[in-house]
């Protein structure tokens, strides 16, 4: 948690809400961030638990107005506190941020009419890697404070903790699948490159082994990412 030290005075007050040089210190890379959100939330309201699959995301939660009961449940397989969770009260008077890992999921209940919450993730948000875990899932036991009075219905139709993790496995193996699939193309790709040199000759001499290895990283990565986008799940 990042603890800033608001200047209050008559007028209200001051705070700074993020410092590349604090979240360095921290360990975190502060340029890797790249897009921030934020949201509104009437008193009651839940919203989470989700969590990203494939590489993830980390993300910096700061309640910019009211006050949230935030959760963080840790889902990295190769964590010392795999399936535990944490809780958090963040509140518009501290401006605290909270520092999200990858692999973990996250969800909130505003306490507050209303309790609005800033978000700054460091991969850009595709909604096709979105997965939704029940938030009053009986092997988590979170204790929402309030009752509940509004969600998305998506989150309303959550699946279990144990059908979410089942769901980021079988993600996870498709994606290593795309991948392997990616390497048997270069490799059929690469055995052309020689015949190409002989029938281009001169054309082909400009392109070093390094803009070789760019070109079909690139051509890899696109051909991954075109297959993963057909399975869609909803969006925020």
């Amino acid at each position: 948690m990042f603890h800033p030290t608001p200047h209050i005075d008559e007028r209200g007050f001051f705070s700074r809400t993020f410092d590349a040089q604090v979240m360095r210190d921290a360990g975190v890379d502060p340029d890797g961030f790249v897009q921030d959100s934020q949201s509104r939330s009437v008193r009651g309201v839940v919203r989470g638990l989700h969590v990203r699959g494939g590489a993830g995301e980390a993300k910096l939660v700061r309640c910019s107005y009211g006050a949230i009961f935030d959760v963080v449940v840790d889902l990295r397989l190769d964590s010392t506190t795999y399936l535990n969770w944490e809780s958090f009260e963040l509140r518009d008077t501290e401006q605290v941020s909270l520092y999200v890992p990858a692999g973990c999921a996250h969800g909130f209940q505003a306490r507050t009419e209303p309790a609005d919450v800033a978000y700054r993730i460091d991969r850009a948000h595709d909604p096709a890697e979105d997965i939704s875990i029940a938030f009053d899932d009986p092997e988590l036991a979170i204790p929402w404070p309030l009752p509940v009075t509004r969600m998305s219905p998506r989150d309303r139709a959550a699946p279990s903790l144990a059908a979410a993790l089942q769901l980021m496995k079988q993600r996870s193996d498709r994606a290593i699948q795309l991948s392997a699939y990616g390497l048997v193309w270069l490799d059929a790709y690469a055995e052309t490159i020689p015949r190409c040199a002989v029938t281009r000759g001169e054309q082909m001499k400009k392109y070093s082994t390094a803009n070789l290895r760019l070109m079909t990283g690139i051509l890899t990565f696109k051909y991954i990412f075109a297959a993963l986008r057909i399975f869609r799940f909803g969006s925020e």
